[in-house]
């Protein structure tokens, strides 16, 4: 689907978290024409160029918010505020989030305990703050970004995966606690994706690109999907990838 193609997603503003985000931008961009986009980032007043792309995709309006994922005291009053000047929020997309160093996990706790707060921690306060404030208004899309890395936890990248893991699970029961409330969660499992966030990186089998997973999350949204796994061919691999004896998983790559 090329940027500014018509969307069949939930009237109203896109918001992004996470507005430098690749696979967020991506997707950002196939929803913004004619809609008002809210950008959510550390250092909001340098997201100069993402605000020209969404432009360029055909927004009609582009704003800028400061927000930092790891805060999450703050993130009640700050969305509801987003809220408030936006007028209607159509669809959310969560796409923040790090890979961190597993290496380095491994010896430093206050590493580790770092990559967990942002990549489940921070998610779960920023999802169940969203979840209220769409259920509140009586529409919109919830658009969550889990892993492959999560559906089976593998040595070489387990706590970066474990992470992975237990958003998977929140947003899975959170969808179901919004069914019937006029606001669908969409929940993207992924495999590797080739882009900034992996440079340097080998690709693992089934990659996938930004591009990619952008056209697969503006598909499910239009079908109404609740899960969408990016490529689809990841789904009868990991139904596999349960089976594998222990002793044999442990030595999977990341």
């Amino acid at each position: 689907m090329e940027p500014g193609a018509k969307t069949e997603g939930a009237q109203g503003a896109v918001l992004l978290l996470g507005g430098r985000s690749e696979i967020g931008l991506k997707v950002a961009e196939r929803l913004a024409a004619g809609r008002t986009v809210v950008l959510a980032a550390r250092r909001s007043d340098d997201l100069v160029e993402e605000t020209a792309r969404m432009r360029a995709a055909g927004a009609a309006d582009v704003r800028t918010v400061e927000f930092d994922a790891d805060e999450v005291a703050a993130h009640p009053e700050l969305l509801a505020k987003v809220f408030e000047d936006a007028g209607r929020i159509g669809v959310a997309v969560v796409a923040f989030g790090v890979l961190g160093d597993q290496a380095r996990a491994e010896q430093d706790p206050a590493h580790a305990v770092a990559v967990v707060h942002t990549d489940y921690v921070a998610q779960i306060s920023v999802l169940t703050t969203l979840a209220t404030l769409l259920r509140a208004q009586g529409s919109g899309d919830l658009v969550v970004f889990s892993s492959v890395a999560g559906l089976r936890v593998r040595r070489a990248n387990y706590v970066y995966g474990s992470a992975k893991a237990g958003l998977d699970g929140f947003a899975s029961g959170l969808g179901d606690a919004l069914h019937g409330s006029g606001v669908h969660l969409l929940l993207v499992r992924s495999g590797f994706v080739v882009g900034r966030m992996t440079e340097g990186m080998s690709p693992a089998p089934l990659s996938s690109t930004p591009d990619q997973v952008a056209d697969a999350v503006v598909k499910a949204l239009r079908r109404r999907r609740i899960r969408v796994w990016v490529p689809g061919a990841l789904r009868p691999a990991y139904f596999v990838a349960r089976l594998l004896p222990q002793a044999v998983w442990r030595k999977m790559p990341r």
